[in-house]
């Protein structure tokens, strides 16, 4: 069966998207168990970003002006508003065990909240590019079809590049696999493999970069269906 639209009626009407969000990286580790060679272990993570709520009231309403502190250095106290919510993140990790637990690779399911705000979407670029740095292989994989904004073009444009396969203007669906390479006396590069996706349509299988040397290919439908078989998702 083909992707459906998890934010819009008809699926929506009865089926919330975090639904799918939530259960999707149990069920992709599961499918990777039998894909993943001896020695790597996969293993998801959810994370829904709370928000961090300073005293605004405080700030609105106390007009005095900041306490100073008696102390060494007349210390100044002040509260202001400050977004300090976490990064929502449903993501499976992929370690290699017989080297300590590192990490080799992620797969990053978007949410709604990765990608609506410029201060989110530059929150989660950062995040793939620290994990590129340290030599992360990293697919993203966005089913979000509001809001519409594509991170992984705006990763692309950090790095001051384009990717033509996602049309212009981007389209906003789409699982891509990066990952980091230094070659000998070159600068260092990036592999992208980019499958622009389509509501209708069926998921594509995607690349995993275990090593330099070393892939496995991660059918994204089989788990994406089961998902949506146990939710009675029709």
């Amino acid at each position: 069966m083909p992707l459906r639209d998890h934010f819009r009626s008809p699926v929506n009407d009865k089926h919330r998207w975090d639904a799918v969000h939530g259960w999707w990286p149990a069920e992709i580790s599961r499918h990777l168990f039998d894909l993943l060679p001896a020695g790597f272990q996969a293993e998801p993570k959810i994370q829904n970003g709370s928000p961090f709520e300073v005293d605004v009231s405080m700030v609105e309403d106390d007009d005095r002006p900041p306490k100073t502190d008696e102390g060494e250095g007349g210390t100044a106290t002040l509260t202001v508003p400050a977004d300090l919510s976490e990064l929502d993140e449903y993501e499976i990790r992929v370690y290699d065990a017989d080297r300590g637990r590192t990490l080799v690779a992620a797969i990053e399911i978007v949410s709604p909240a990765n990608k609506d705000r410029p201060e989110t979407r530059t929150q989660f670029v950062s995040k793939v590019d620290s994990l590129l740095r340290q030599g992360v292989c990293v697919s993203l994989v966005d089913i979000v079809t509001i809001p519409q904004a594509n991170l992984y073009a705006e990763l692309l444009a950090r790095f001051g590049q384009t990717d033509p396969r996602l049309g212009d203007p981007p389209t906003p669906l789409y699982a891509v696999t990066l990952r980091g390479r230094r070659p000998k006396k070159r600068r260092p590069v990036l592999d992208l493999w980019c499958f622009p996706l389509v509501v209708g349509q069926p998921l594509p299988t995607i690349p995993l970069w275990l090593g330099p040397d070393h892939r496995i290919e991660l059918p994204l439908e089989p788990s994406y269906q089961e998902v949506c078989r146990l939710l009675r998702i029709p």
